[in-house]
């Protein structure tokens, strides 16, 4: 796999060619990756995989009028060809007045970070082997667990290059490593299954293996045989792992696209209350060993770390270079890219900040109501808001979390849900998004 120097010295040669060849302005992107893991199940070796891909993309724009094109081809004639055919697609494209690059002094300058996003450990097949075995072993051994899935170990690397005509050329790698389980527990119609999963940019950052494996097996035995939920509005706890896909709809709706195309329930909303006054969401692009730790977007716009919720309001849209034209506001480093195409927007580290109870005394007052630990399908509105999911959990009965429930569906509205929303202190930081145990009052349940 290509290094970040040769990555970045190859998306130079393209924009200069680019140009060359009739180009008003052109960026380039590579990214290279590579992975390694190895799956057992019961006990045996049943998959050893190993992938590596390298890609390049161009963009270039002739007057107002832009193409994008890619390749994996990083040979001179291959990039030659890619940016001959580019700029004539260019010629026949429709004009977008709002599309161009980022202003040279938006645009990241001065030395890197040290982001710590790169572990020079490279653990071999047999490493890895043992991992996924110790990880599945300690799952099984949990009393109830009757049959596995499997357990995964992996090593990843990843190279991103951005060059642009405006003059910026920068470049990093980073590293992943993970850990995976999924058993079964039960027979007959009360089987369930469950899993447990840890990600991390260090190595020596991730639980031992027997962690991961015995959390996956307590998951599976305790949702055997579960029941349902009457019908009613009732409090809501959300489990941290899924609870923060709710900062994710928040994300998505805060997005600059989204507004530009008045494709977001929050739209028309800055000045609102959204929530509890208490609650802060707060992104933080610079964090070491961040999952989605960055220097700058897919743009070349530095990265900040930057408040999203504060004072129950937020604070701004997400914007890239297009969504901010249409938009007339600045940039805010929020640019998303793949190697071809046209930049979106995404967000990197977000943690909503823990509140000062724990989630027992978070559950306390609670005499019937739900434990959300899994969801399932999509239905999310995004322009309206409207939330309705399938849900697994266990039901909470005068403030303790009691019997498994499943086969319910939870419902509401978006707006209602964040108002209504109280976080727990248990706030845990290795996720790309982070949130502690939430608890949200009146939301439907549809179940028995």
């Amino acid at each position: 796999m290509i290094d970040s120097k040769t990555a970045l010295a190859r998306c130079q040669d393209l924009v200069a060619l680019a140009q060359s060849m009739g180009a008003d302005a052109a960026d380039a992107v590579a990214r290279a990756n590579s992975s390694e893991a190895v799956s057992m199940r019961l006990g045996q070796l049943e998959e050893v995989e190993r992938s590596e891909s390298e890609e390049i993309g161009l963009r270039v724009f002739v007057g107002k009028r832009s193409a994008s094109i890619h390749t994996s081809d990083f040979g001179e004639d291959g990039l030659r060809a890619l940016a001959q055919r580019a700029v004539e697609m260019a010629g026949h494209a429709p004009e977008d007045k709002h599309a161009g690059l980022a202003p040279a002094e938006e645009q990241f300058a001065g030395e890197l970070p040290d982001l710590e996003l790169d572990d020079s450990t490279h653990p071999d097949p047999a490493a890895l082997r043992e991992a996924a075995l110790a990880t599945e072993e300690a799952a099984r051994a949990v009393e109830g667990v009757t049959n596995s899935n499997g357990g995964t170990a992996s090593a990843s690397r990843a190279v991103m290059a951005l060059a642009t005509s405006t003059g910026f050329a920068r470049g990093y790698s980073g590293s992943g490593f993970s850990l995976s389980a999924s058993v079964l527990a039960g027979e007959g119609s009360s089987m369930q299954t469950d899993y447990a999963s840890r990600s991390a940019r260090f190595r020596a950052d991730l639980p031992t293996p027997e962690e991961v494996g015995a959390e996956a097996g307590r998951r599976a035995v305790a949702k055997v045989d579960p029941g349902s939920l009457p019908s009613s509005k009732m409090p809501i706890v959300f489990e941290p792992r899924v609870g923060n896909g709710l900062v994710g709809h928040l994300l998505g709706a805060m997005s600059g696209p989204a507004i530009a195309r008045k494709a977001s329930f929050l739209l028309g909303r800055e000045e609102e209350d959204l929530f509890d006054p208490a609650i802060r969401i707060v992104e933080q692009p610079l964090r070491k060993r961040g999952q989605r730790s960055r220097p700058f977007d897919g743009e070349g716009v530095a990265c900040t770390d930057r408040m999203l919720v504060e004072n129950g309001r937020i604070t701004g849209w997400l914007t890239n270079v297009s969504s901010a034209d249409q938009l007339g506001l600045g940039l805010t480093g929020h640019a998303s890219r793949g190697s071809g195409g046209s930049p979106g927007v995404s967000a990197s580290n977000v943690h909503l900040e823990p509140g000062e109870i724990t989630p027992e005394q978070l559950m306390a007052d609670i005499t019937d109501g739900l434990y959300v630990t899994g969801l399932f399908g999509q239905g999310v509105n995004s322009v309206t808001g409207d939330y309705s999911r399938g849900a697994t959990g266990f039901r909470i009965r005068n403030g303790e979390i009691a019997e498994p429930v499943a086969e319910i569906t939870i419902a509401g509205n978006l707006l209602e849900m964040f108002r209504a929303l109280t976080p727990a202190n248990d706030l845990e930081m290795y996720r790309a998004i982070n949130v502690p145990t939430l608890r949200i009052d009146g939301m439907t349940v549809a179940g028995e």
